[in-house]
């Protein structure tokens, strides 16, 4: 059995907390090990919140005044996707802050982190770039199950 669900959200703060528990309540019903749900919602909040302030210009019109996630939970994987319509990074992929960057910022730093705690959380973490269209930030991670759990693979 598997579940998948998608979201087409406001740019708003509000939405992200509504992503967050309708995973983490996909995830309870389902059976999934709580630590490994609560990482997952965790990478979840940080790639919304960075789609909600980064993804494009709220007052540019309705395209980029949202944005989608979708949840696959299938087998013994999740993967959960993040997409906006904005302006997409300002530097390529791997550069400063992005995935695999050795020139984290400092811990102090009030942003900038969100993508290096994704990558901390999930088991793989995808980032497309697609400048003047958005980015696509992907994540996954195998997952682990309570006793008697709805989706658990034998």
């Amino acid at each position: 059995m598997s579940i998948w669900w998608s979201l087409h959200l406001r740019r708003e703060a509000a939405s992200v907390p509504l992503a967050r528990r309708l995973l983490l309540g996909t995830m309870e019903t389902a059976g999934v090990d709580p630590d490994i749900s609560y990482d997952l919602s965790v990478a979840l909040s940080e790639a919304c919140a960075n789609a909600v302030e980064h993804g494009g210009d709220l007052h540019s019109g309705e395209a980029s005044a949202a944005y989608r996630v979708t949840a696959y939970l299938d087998g013994e994987k999740c993967r959960i996707e993040v997409a906006d319509s904005g302006p997409g990074f300002p530097v390529p992929c791997g550069g400063p802050y992005g995935p695999g960057d050795a020139t984290a910022p400092p811990p102090t730093a009030e942003s900038g982190r969100g993508l290096c705690l994704i990558e901390q959380l999930a088991d793989h973490v995808h980032v497309r770039n697609r400048p003047g269209h958005g980015a696509v930030v992907s994540f996954d991670k195998i997952l682990k199950w309570r006793e008697g759990a709805l989706l658990r693979v034998s």
